[in-house]
């Protein structure tokens, strides 16, 4: 079976292609800005180097949040116009599941997305990758408060910069692909991104409002 993973939830195109648990390509691209402009390129590009048909893809498993709202929506816009079209199954999985999937270090596993302002996106999982806490947007101090009441080591993993050691987030993809092939499709249509957050013009609606 081959299954296209794709997640385009930061700055980050991370795409793969497994293949009956082999990977067979993968993409690892930082992009400042222009993730949109060369997301379809590059995955086609991938696709043509292995001389691989777009029609063999059997199932998608793509990142649908939390993250860059821009990014989110590219990789949730080409992973439903792909399964429309194609007829293909569509998995869709959080990136700080994705995230802490990628970790083979023991102990309490927080994956960490800055969301500016002194806020973040994150979540905790203990060793066997279940997850203890569930996707929040909330105040960093505030939650590493909270986390301390484990009272183990914490693994923090992000691509962000903190005030505290972090472990650099390297997906695996094809462990993430192994963790998540099994799980229950969606239909494409059902596919919608997960924010946490409100958007700038949601925040400024509710703000006229109170």
């Amino acid at each position: 079976m081959r299954i296209l993973y794709l997640d385009t939830s930061s700055s980050f195109l991370y795409c793969g292609l497994v293949d009956d648990n082999n990977l067979i390509f993968e993409i690892k691209e930082h992009f400042e800005r222009d993730l949109s402009r060369y997301t379809l390129y590059l995955i086609k590009e991938k696709f043509d180097e292995y001389k691989i048909s777009t029609n063999s893809v059997d199932k998608i498993i793509v990142v649908n949040g939390p993250g860059s709202f821009t990014g989110i929506r590219i990789g949730i816009t080409i992973a439903k116009t792909y399964g429309w079209a194609l007829n293909i199954p569509i998995i869709s999985i959080s990136s700080l599941y994705a995230m802490a999937i990628s970790v083979n270090q023991n102990g309490l596993l927080v994956p960490l997305i800055d969301a500016r302002r002194g806020y973040v996106y994150t979540a905790a999982y203990n060793s066997d990758k279940k997850q203890i806490i569930p996707d929040q947007y909330v105040e960093l101090n505030s939650f590493l408060e909270k986390i301390k009441k484990f009272n183990c080591d914490c693994i923090y993993i992000s691509n962000d910069k903190f005030d505290f050691e972090t472990v650099k987030y390297d997906p695996d993809i094809l462990k993430i692909v192994d963790t998540c092939k099994n799980n229950t499709p969606i239909d494409c249509h059902d596919v919608n991104p997960i924010y946490l957050k409100l958007t700038e013009a949601e925040e400024k609606i509710n703000d006229t409002q109170n």
